[in-house]
């Protein structure tokens, strides 16, 4: 039998053109499509964050297209992520667009 593999949570912030080119709802449909769950959010700073959890091998799928892919019209100029961590069970039941910005 196949061992399962680890779960992991980090959070994330993309800068660049990421507010107005639909960067959530394509964060959103990316995440749900490699089987992740989390939250996505504008800031104020004109920037996007979040949290991803799932296998590590899906999470690192998901940087990848954070760091280099994103929405077609928007233009990534940094991705930072932070508090990458293994965790023993999903903290989230879905991948879901958070509406109020965060300061």
């Amino acid at each position: 039998m196949a061992e399962e593999e680890e779960l992991v949570s980090v959070e994330y912030e993309i800068f660049g053109r990421v507010q107005g080119v639909f960067f959530r709802k394509y964060t959103q449909a990316e995440g749900k499509r490699l089987g992740l769950v989390g939250w996505v959010l504008n800031t104020e700073q004109g920037t996007v964050r979040g949290q991803l959890q799932g296998p590590g091998s899906k999470v690192k799928e998901m940087q990848d297209w954070l760091r280099n892919k994103g929405s077609p019209k928007s233009k990534i100029t940094k991705a930072e992520f932070s508090n990458e961590k293994e965790i023993e069970s999903l903290e989230h039941s879905d991948f879901r667009i958070n509406k109020q910005k965060k300061v």
